[in-house]
């Protein structure tokens, strides 16, 4: 079977910054189970195993509008004067620390500035970085459809070929 929309994918895989850290990767956390086309994946990641089947591997890059996106495609979120540091310097282009509501760290940068209201984007710290991957298909499955009974061994007709 190969990978399309609404089949789960079971992948080993590696995600780093081009020429640089390594982001994610299954030697850490064990392989990854996803439905494709569900929006849970980078879509250009998504984009590039579309059609491979299990045992195949892949890897190249995905440019940075593909990956996190550029930074005008980030959200914009309107907030008070008051929610940043007293006595700061707002003016657009100004970037700040924060931290989410799940206290993990995230930064705005300001977009404009009208008395007491600061626009602001919110920036992915990946935003506008290429990334490189490496995967490797493990399973691809219609995760409607029940598992066959124990002993039962299940032929792909794609697999199969003339002999």
């Amino acid at each position: 079977m190969k990978i399309a929309a609404g089949l789960s994918v079971l992948i080993d895989y590696e995600l780093k910054v081009r020429g640089g850290d390594v982001i994610e990767s299954s030697a850490r956390s064990g392989p990854l189970r996803y439905v494709h086309g569900r929006g849970k994946m980078l879509a250009g990641l998504e984009r590039r195993l579309e059609g491979l089947s299990p045992g195949d591997e892949k890897k190249g890059d995905i440019p940075a509008g593909e990956a996190f996106g550029t930074e005008d495609s980030l959200p914009i979120k309107t907030l008070s004067r008051r929610e940043f540091p007293q006595g700061a310097k707002l003016e657009a282009g100004a970037v700040f620390g924060a931290k989410s509501p799940t206290g993990d760290p995230i930064h705005l940068k300001v977009v404009s500035v009208e008395g007491d209201s600061i626009k602001a984007r919110l920036l992915h710290p990946l935003v506008g970085r290429d990334l490189q991957f490496r995967v490797k298909v493990l399973s691809v499955e219609d995760p409607s459809r029940p598992p066959p009974p124990p002993g039962v061994v299940e032929l792909d007709v794609d697999e199969i070929s003339d002999g």
